[in-house]
């Protein structure tokens, strides 16, 4: 009975969600047509869904899609490895933590997508460039969640792993990891988010790459439709390696 109340209230919260989308897609429309809202700067939603079959089709948008998925995987497996290394190797080490820790953060709030000149003398104007930007991008909350979900660890957790006198690599695989493991997917998740929003933006920048050179082409044509419609492809790669990384969560936690 709890699972089918779960399930019940799950596809209510996406019906709900849809019907928040489309209500809000239609008061967009009906502001365009009464001139509420300037055409010049917002299509009409209905133009934008008409283009996407188009943007299929001429741009062939769906290899660059690919692309861009592909870049963030690669950008978020090496967030997930240097993450949590990092955070690992700061809960270890309390006066590196206390040194560092607050660079880590003033890092995620930095404008890293305007160093990308840097990594194009590095790394040239190539697939490299653009993980490279990602992965810095995704490692502060990586870092940040991986530290705060191995210090919150509960104390009588630890106390019963010294009591069955498991050694410091036991004791971080079976008790600190498995508790730390919600925090470090909220930060994993995070890091998603920084990560695709500078992968993109660097492909707009250097007009190179997947979904982000695209968006520049059909900006510059002034395509509003067909760009909106692209930025709808960004949306939905977003959509799917967060699904990706649930699952993954719930593989790892059998019980949530």
């Amino acid at each position: 009975m709890a699972a089918g109340e779960r399930a019940l209230g799950a596809a209510g919260a996406v019906a709900f969600g849809i019907a928040v989308i489309a209500a809000a897609t239609a008061a967009v429309e009906g502001l365009l047509r009464i001139g509420l809202l300037n055409r010049y700067i917002v299509p009409l939603p209905s133009e934008v869904l008409a283009s996407f079959p188009r943007i299929v089709v001429e741009e062939n948008i769906l290899a660059p899609f690919v692309v861009t998925c592909k870049e963030c995987l690669y950008a978020m497996l090496l967030v997930a490895v240097f993450g949590i290394l990092t955070g690992t190797l700061l809960h270890r080490f309390v006066a590196l933590r206390a040194a560092t820790e607050t660079w880590v953060a003033a890092l995620a709030s930095a404008p890293i997508a305007l160093m990308y000149p840097l990594f194009l003398v590095l790394f040239g104007r190539s697939a490299t460039t653009v993980v490279a930007m990602g992965l810095i991008a995704g490692l502060p909350p990586a870092i940040l969640k991986t530290v705060e979900g191995l210090g919150g660890t509960r104390r009588v957790l630890i106390n019963v792993g010294r009591s069955f006198n498991l050694t410091a690599g036991q004791m971080f695989a079976k008790i600190l990891l498995p508790a730390a493991l919600p925090n470090i997917f909220v930060g994993l998740r995070l890091g998603l988010i920084f990560c695709l929003i500078n992968i993109v933006g660097v492909e707009f920048m250097i007009n190179f790459g997947g979904l982000g050179h695209v968006i520049n082409e059909l900006a510059e044509r002034y395509d509003l439709p067909g760009t909106y419609a692209a930025i709808g492809f960004v949306i939905l790669v977003s959509i799917l390696f967060l699904i990706l990384t649930e699952r993954i969560e719930r593989c790892l936690q059998p019980g949530t």
